[in-house]
């Protein structure tokens, strides 16, 4: 199986962590914080069976996009990266293509409050500008998710949008999200 974004030199490191692209062999260990009701609370879909995780996890469409994060060998983390086409009217959407990316994260709640998020994300951004060239990324979260969007904003991304009560929570309470973008020239890329 070849890494998705042949473009970046995998594995991307910094002081403290390596990001790499996912592997089947990575879903216990993305499953064991993924899981937690303190994580699953702001994901799409709760994981409660780990049959049933890793089978949607090996997926193409989830496998691909997943980039894991390890301190010291262990998983602590993973991201998001899923490129995908900027709009352009119809005369101009080929050069629109691949050209911006969406991100996003689970940490294991273990390794809070030592910067691991922050530092893993800001590694991936610059990736996305200087290795991919993309000319944007975006980001989404439940507004009521704080660590989300506040993660969002030390990386250098401003909210664009609040959208009310437009995502159904599987607790059935309709809840607000916010949605964050960050340019290519307002990033500080490495």
């Amino acid at each position: 199986m070849s890494a998705p974004h042949p473009e970046i030199a995998w594995p991307l490191t910094t002081d403290r962590l390596v990001l790499r692209p996912a592997t089947p062999e990575d879903a216990p260990a993305v499953f064991r914080y993924r899981r937690l009701p303190e994580v699953g609370r702001w994901l799409t879909s709760l994981p409660v069976d780990e049959a049933e995780f890793t089978a949607r996890l090996l997926q193409p469409d989830h496998l691909g996009p997943t980039v894991i994060v390890e301190e010291d060998g262990r998983v602590v983390g993973d991201l998001l990266l899923r490129v995908e086409d900027g709009w352009g009217q119809q005369e101009v959407a080929a050069a629109a293509a691949r050209t911006q990316a969406e991100i996003g994260w689970a940490f294991d709640p273990a390794v809070q409050g030592r910067g691991l998020a922050t530092e893993a994300v800001r590694r991936l951004v610059d990736a996305c500008f200087a290795d991919l060239g993309l000319r944007r990324l975006t980001a989404v979260c439940f507004a009521d998710n704080e660590p989300s969007w506040r993660l969002m904003e030390r990386v250098g991304m401003r909210r664009e949008g609040t959208f009310r009560a437009d995502s159904l929570h599987r607790d059935g309470r309709w809840l607000d999200s916010y949605a964050y973008g960050l340019l290519r020239e307002e990033a500080r890329v490495l």
